[in-house]
């Protein structure tokens, strides 16, 4: 028994139904006629690789958490001479 060969605009259009509209993968499975496993299939070849956005992403929040934490660092210094500069004017009398 020969599987049926789909068209690759036929998968894209597949695979766009589950990715972008949000059907399950269920629905467009029983609607088109295309067997689960080969949507399963079909998204994993034609979605693009997430795992360099994601490397990016976490290198630009590593990055911001850093400049953060440098700029709370000033705050906090910049914090203590202050208090410290009002307890020394609130001892010293005019």
């Amino acid at each position: 028994m020969n599987s049926p060969r789909y068209t690759p605009e036929f998968k894209e259009e597949a695979v766009r139904q589950i990715v972008d509209r949000g059907y399950s993968v269920a629905e467009v499975s029983e609607r088109l006629g295309v067997s689960a496993h080969s949507l399963y299939k079909w998204i994993k070849a034609i979605k693009p690789d997430k795992s360099d956005a994601r490397a990016a992403e976490l290198v630009q929040a590593k990055s911001e958490i850093l400049n953060l934490r440098a700029q709370l660092r000033r705050t906090e210094e910049e914090r203590d001479i202050l208090k410290k500069a009002a307890r020394y004017f609130a001892r010293e009398p005019e």
